[in-house]
Order: C-alpha cells, then structure tokens, then sequence
C-alpha cells in the first residue's frame, strides 16, 4: 500500500501540479493507494503521526512536497524499527533530493519508488533548545542559528517569493533576500562544545549550521564533507569581523567551491552544544523556530530508508 502525504501548495503551488500528474499516473496504472493533501502548517506533522501510530508498518509513506513538508513529516512520525520514506521534491531549494541525486521529473521519481533498486540508509538530527521548556525537532538537511534561520525567517513572509516562485524564480529570491540580511544579520560572541569534549570559542558568529546534508538553503554547500549515512554531522561555524571577507565565503557556497579558509570552519561530531551571548533565530530544514541563545543538536544513525 502506498501512503502519499502531499502539500499543494509548495513550491509556490508547485506541489498542486506535480501531484496532479503522479494522480494521474497512479490512477491510470491501477495502484492502490491513499492521499492526504495539507491545508495548513502541522498537518503533515498531524498526517504522518496517525499514519505510522496506526500501522506499525504503514508500507511506503511518500512526501510530496518541499523541505518544510519533508520535516513536519519527519517530526511527526512514529518509529517502530525503520521507517520506508518515498519523496517527490516540490518545492523551492529542494536541498534533499539535490543531496541524495534524485531524478528532477516527478513521473520518473515516482516509478522509482514504485519499482525502487536503489534504497538509501539516511541519518537524521535531533534538535533541542529552550530553557524553561525544552523543544525537539527533528531534521533531516540542516539546522542552524544565526543568518541563515534568519533569512528562513524572512522568506516565510515576504510576497516577493511568492511571485517569483510561480515563476520558477524562487531562488533568486533567496539571493535578494540573503543578501538584503547579510547586510543587516547580527553577530555574536560565543563557543561550541562537540561530544561534550572538545570546546572552540568564537568572536563574530554570524551563523552556526549543523548538517546531515552538504547544502542548504537551495544550494549553498556550506558542508560539502557532509555524508547522510555515516552517524555524524558536520557542523559550519562562519565568523569574522569582516562582512566584506565573509560575502567571499557565501559567494564559494553558492557556487559549490566552499573552501577552509579564514571566516568558516567545519567540524565533525555526533553532538554539539551552542552557546551565544547574544539570542540569535534558528531554523530546522528551513522553516524558522523561533529565537534562542543555547541549542543542541545529535545525530541518530541510520534509522530511515529512503526510497530513491
């Protein structure tokens, strides 16, 4: 039995479309399966919690959607042992399937995960922040503090993502507007604690990223070491004095050549602590969680199978 939980309205309205033609197909083929299409945020969280409460194997549970339906689906699920997950990208960055070298056509995607041969063991990240009432998220991609959960933050509510999106121009808006902040993002003193063992301190922290994935953002390779599968995380520490010597920083992500250099720094780690002096936005997998000063962050190995 196949489960899909579809957001219609990522990518701009994208998701609509792309589950317009895996329907047709699925109806056209014969093969069973059930839908449920999201209205609002929570209710793929919702929709995968009652899914994989209920059955304990609830068969292929396929997402179609964007890295802000992806993790709400993550988030909300059950694990009873591993959890089978099928994706069809449908939204903006679509840093996860860029990541896992899926197909770009959402029909060939689809077969694939009806007639898979390729299954891939993926780790995922655990976030915990809050100090009166300590929150967890899950993350499949990324999580950080600083620039990078602010411009998530911005990018929830700004129209011009909107427009540019149904365009198929969605990630020039990313560009405008992490430029735009990177102008303006605070910075902050702070440290970092890795496996409890090792502690880096920093003076002009201007985002802390912790990665299961190498890229976020739609394409900024600020992990390119990073590997989905190997139980750990690779943590990107940019910091500088200079914004004009950290622009050359962003400039390399962006276009896949992040080099080690003086501004950024990676680290490996099953678990980091993060402290900053100064309280700082956080995002997992692109969606904004609030504003925080301490956060941590695991990894737990390998306890999905992606269907790709």
């Amino acid at each position: 039995m196949y489960y899909f939980i579809v957001n219609p309205s990522a990518g701009s309205g994208r998701g609509r479309r792309v589950w317009k033609a895996i329907a047709c197909y699925m109806d056209l083929h014969n093969i069973e399966y059930e839908a449920i299409l999201t209205g609002g945020t929570g209710e793929a969280r919702t929709a995968a919690r009652e899914l994989t409460e209920k059955n304990r194997k609830p068969g292929l549970l396929i997402v179609v959607g964007g890295s802000g339906t992806m993790n709400e689906v993550l988030d909300g699920a059950m694990f009873h042992g591993l959890l089978d997950l099928g994706y069809i990208p449908a939204g903006t960055g679509n840093d996860l399937s860029r990541c896992l070298h899926m197909p770009k056509s959402a029909v060939r995607c689809l077969k694939n995960q009806l007639h898979p041969r390729h299954f891939s063991m993926v780790d995922y990240g655990v976030l915990s922040c809050g100090e009166r009432e300590v929150s967890h998220r899950r993350f499949m991609v990324s999580a950080g503090i600083g620039f990078d959960a602010a411009v998530c933050h911005m990018a929830a509510g700004s129209r011009m993502r909107g427009v540019l999106g149904r365009m198929g121009l969605g990630k020039l808006s990313s560009l405008f507007l992490g430029f735009r902040q990177f102008l303006h993002c605070r910075s902050s003193r702070g440290y970092i604690l890795l496996d409890g063992v090792k502690k880096v301190e920093f003076n002009h922290i201007l985002f802390i990223s912790c990665h299961i994935q190498p890229s976020e953002g739609g394409g900024f390779l600020f992990a390119p070491r990073a590997d989905g599968s190997d139980g750990r995380m690779n943590i990107c520490v940019v910091s500088h004095s200079s914004r004009t010597k950290l622009l050359r920083v962003m400039l390399q992500a962006l276009t896949g050549r992040f080099k080690k250099h003086t501004g950024a720094r990676n680290f490996e780690c099953r678990e980091v602590s993060i402290h900053t002096d100064a309280p700082l936005p956080v995002h997992v997998d692109g969606e904004f969680c609030g504003v925080q000063t301490e956060l941590r962050a695991q990894c737990i190995s390998r306890q999905i199978r992606m269907v790709i």
